[in-house]
């Protein structure tokens, strides 16, 4: 099993590099950021000054084996905005961001999955139907419309609460119940699901069919295989708590992660971009090795499922 997760993590390195590739490569392929951060307008002598001190004027190649290597030291280059460190800007606005995306995480899990449990038990029942119903809408609406609709509700019509801003905890409330909607919809389906596929089993009718109660063939034997491929998805939205804010940052003006990269892109901030893409990265890789984990303390098969010369 550590060889097995060993491979991961190497694999996982090799997939962070790969974003750092893409994301430098189409950067500087995409257009002269010195011609937009000096303008159009500037000296042909100050353009080339930046292109200079930034080394832009590098061939491209050199500019890559540069960065990498400063990036494998922790060194993720600066600003071409206010000079600071790329990775100092990052890491004051990663407080905000988990200020809602981890009340919404649980919210989505506190929602989602005892309502994929409680329909997958009542099978075509009313509670079933209304359950996939309002999970489907949930799913389908995309989040800057249904963060307008909470905005036009409970900000312009209601005036309850705050449209955007970041002052009290009052303002975190709708960019919460925004991003907890959808990811609660999804965890619900797919729970429902797995626990359908599971109660389907010959092991479940056969617990049954020895008299335990249907509480204990439930919590003891559905529950937990229903977790795992729940838990799969789960971990796909544990890695995308920062990424999945960008576009409800934006709508509610919450200086997170996800309003940074907006602004960093618009402005060809290149060294922030990449750290951000890095970081969004390395949290989804982590993400898949937290699941990994969480695999094997569920169903312990997962660990012998992987030898010690697997790779």
């Amino acid at each position: 099993m550590m060889r097995y997760l060993a491979g991961r993590v190497l694999r996982g390195l090799f997939t962070i590099l790969l974003v750092m590739t893409f994301a430098f490569v189409v950067l500087r392929l995409s257009g002269d950021p010195a011609l937009l951060i000096m303008t159009v307008d500037a000296p042909p002598e100050a353009i080339a000054a930046f292109r200079t001190s930034w080394g832009l004027d590098r061939p491209l190649w050199d500019q890559y084996v540069t960065y990498v290597l400063r990036a494998a030291i922790g060194d993720l280059g600066n600003s071409m905005r206010d000079g600071r460190p790329a990775i100092e800007l990052v890491l004051d606005r990663v407080p905000a961001t988990l200020a809602i995306t981890i009340p919404a995480f649980l919210l989505k899990i506190g929602i989602g999955v005892p309502a994929g449990i409680y329909a997958a038990l009542h099978r075509n029942s009313l509670a079933d139907r209304l359950t996939m119903l309002v999970s489907v809408a949930g799913f389908t609406v995309p989040s800057f419309v249904l963060a307008l609709v909470l905005v036009l509700v409970f900000s312009v019509k209601l005036g309850w609460l705050p449209s955007s801003g970041s002052e009290t905890l009052a303002h975190a409330i709708l960019p919460i119940v925004t991003l907890g909607t959808a990811g609660a919809a999804v965890i619900a389906r797919f729970t429902r699901s797995a626990m359908l596929e599971v109660l389907g089993q010959p092991y479940i009718r056969a617990a049954s069919a020895k008299g335990l109660t249907w509480r204990r063939v439930v919590t003891d034997h559905a529950l937990p295989n229903a977790a795992i491929p729940t838990t799969t998805i789960i971990g796909f939205m544990i890695g995308a708590l920062i990424a999945g804010a960008v576009v409800v940052e934006s709508v509610f003006a919450w200086p997170g992660v996800g309003r940074l990269l907006v602004v960093a892109v618009a402005n060809r901030d290149l060294a922030v971009v990449q750290a951000l893409l890095i970081i969004i990265a390395a949290t989804m890789v982590a993400a898949n090795i937290l699941v990994d984990l969480v695999y094997g303390w569920i169903d312990p098969r997962m660990r012998t499922r992987h030898p010690a010369g697997a790779q």
